[in-house]
């Protein structure tokens, strides 16, 4: 496992466009640099230790989808190999192996692109309040974690950091992007999920849900940011599935356990966190890392 996690980077000459809760965003040579970094947020807070290996175990899982899953639409990726960055990059080169993704610039849509094949999170509990999520009706008697006659693409808003994303109908989400956009990213993500479950599936991992990120470039629909990620999915173990629950994942999930044991508000700052927490959920990724693509991190 790496010795040390990666919180924050910081490279002279490089612009930094910005942080999001997990990447450091670089502009370089007119291009985009997404550097994973190991940070975890829980509850919306990032934590103030991060989990070594996770940036390089998010990167890599999101290159081998980006390489998969071209042929679906295309993807802001140009290289993971630090050998083939710009100079300016190239000189911090330690630092960026296996943890960052030289990407074309697109201009991002303003919404989140979640689809999903099971009923779990905030859409459980739409569906136990009004029998439907986004406004798509389900049928009656689905249970927690109940596997969908379908995959649904429920779209919800980008909001501010601190404030929760919140589920929009398809007709709301074409108000926003125009019609035309929204079915063409409804239909892109939907063949997505659908390639990549049935996939992971035959290797022992339900994704359960999704969230996809589209932007344009020269008018064209781009996929950009993740890619279906422990970070960006629920990935669950297929042996253990049982429905009617919660169910064992592929992620945070140490993190979030031992975080509901302590009296904390769920604000920040987070709390430190124990050795085995962190050893456990940096297990936790690279196992999916190793179950999905046959790879680990060095």
């Amino acid at each position: 496992m790496t010795a040390q996690a990666v919180v924050e980077t910081n490279f002279p000459g490089m612009k930094l466009l910005g942080r999001g809760k997990v990447r450091d965003i670089y502009e370089v040579d007119g291009k985009l640099l997404l550097v994973a970094s190991d940070r975890l947020s829980a509850f919306d807070v990032v934590m103030p230790d991060g989990i070594p290996g996770k940036g390089q175990v998010l990167n890599r899982i999101s290159a081998f989808w980006f390489g998969k899953l071209s042929g679906i639409v295309p993807n802001h990726m140009l290289t993971i190999d630090v050998d083939e960055f710009p100079p300016p990059a190239c000189s911090h080169s330690e630092i960026l192996r296996g943890r960052a993704m030289l990407c074309r610039k697109a201009k991002p849509l303003p919404v989140e692109c979640v689809v999903r094949g099971y009923l779990s999170g905030s859409g459980w509990a739409e569906y136990k309040e009004h029998g439907e999520v986004c406004g798509i009706s389900l049928p009656k008697g689905l249970v927690e974690s109940s596997r969908l006659p379908e995959p649904i693409f429920t779209p919800a808003t980008k909001e501010e950091k601190g404030r929760h994303d919140e589920n929009i109908s398809f007709e709301r989400m074409g108000e926003i992007v125009g019609k035309t956009i929204a079915a063409q990213v409804r239909d892109t993500a939907l063949a997505l999920y659908k390639a990549a479950a049935d996939y992971a599936l035959g290797r022992g991992i339900i994704i359960a849900d999704t969230k996809f990120e589209f932007g344009l470039a020269e008018g064209k629909l781009l996929w950009i940011d993740e890619a279906l990620t422990p970070d960006s999915s629920r990935f669950w173990p297929a042996d253990g599935y049982r429905a009617g629950g919660p169910q064992q994942s592929f992620d945070k999930q140490f993190v979030r356990d031992y975080l509901l044991t302590l009296p904390w508000n769920k604000t920040a700052p987070g709390p430190k966190l124990p050795p085995d927490v962190i050893e456990k959920t940096s297990r936790k990724y690279r196992e999916a890392l190793r179950i999905l693509t046959g790879t680990d991190i060095s």
